[in-house]
């Protein structure tokens, strides 16, 4: 079935295709929705732009449900369509309460519980403070879901904890505990590996090719 998208505002546009927040016909504007349209990116990106747009759409069909997870909608001519979270990404909110980061790690386990690791948790705008003080998670492009809880699994996994801890020692250090301290010297191997080849290959094409900063890659990430 074809979905009546309406956009009402632009979030971003970049070699990944077209941003928006608008709403959908059959429900009306009460709610608000999420779209990311790969048709609008360049013939040379649009591929790796759908290739994403798909690994996000299947990670949120499985996480269905779970509370702070954008709910998936629909992926259909290029476009995915989820839930619009509101909230404010964690650079600008910078929590500072130990429960939020409680709150996150328990967050984090639900989510595997389910198979699937979000691998883009270094990334700040990634995380989302909701009005009631709770954590959310957006941008689930680079996400996998895995049928076993194999080796593979279980250090991206690590790598996801790893990642908050360290948001956790930047914005709230005090609250570390020694077993934490720990983990964060113990740098697996996925990112040892990640360091050594993935990392100069992504720094070159969102840095070089799409020109992103630092805090840049998804348009809902200021927004959610």
């Amino acid at each position: 079935m074809s979905l009546d998208w309406q956009p009402v505002e632009l979030l971003k546009a970049d070699h990944f295709g077209r941003v928006e927040r608008g709403y959908l016909s059959e429900i009306g504007p009460a709610t608000a929705w999420i779209g990311r349209n790969t048709s609008a990116a360049p013939w040379y990106t649009r591929p790796l732009a759908r290739f994403l747009a798909k690994r996000e759409a299947r990670a949120l069909r499985v996480l269905t449900g779970l509370a702070g997870i954008p709910q998936w909608q629909s992926w259909q001519e290029g476009l995915l369509l989820r839930s619009y979270l509101e909230g404010r990404p964690m650079h600008l909110a910078q929590p500072k309460d130990r429960t939020w980061f409680f709150r996150a790690q328990r967050f984090l386990v639900a989510m595997h519980r389910r198979g699937v690791v979000h691998n883009d948790l270094a990334k700040e705008p990634n995380w989302i403070v909701t009005p009631d003080g709770y954590p959310a998670l957006v941008d689930f492009q680079l996400a996998t879901v895995h049928r076993r809880r194999g080796r593979w699994f279980r250090h991206a996994a690590r790598e996801d904890l790893r990642h908050l801890l360290k948001h956790k020692r930047t914005y709230c250090p005090h609250a570390l505990t020694a077993r934490e301290r720990q983990l964060l010297s113990q740098v697996g191997w996925v990112a040892q590996l990640w360091r050594w080849t993935g990392k100069p290959m992504y720094l070159g094409l969102t840095r070089g090719l799409l020109g992103w900063k630092d805090r840049e890659g998804a348009g809902d990430r200021s927004s959610d």
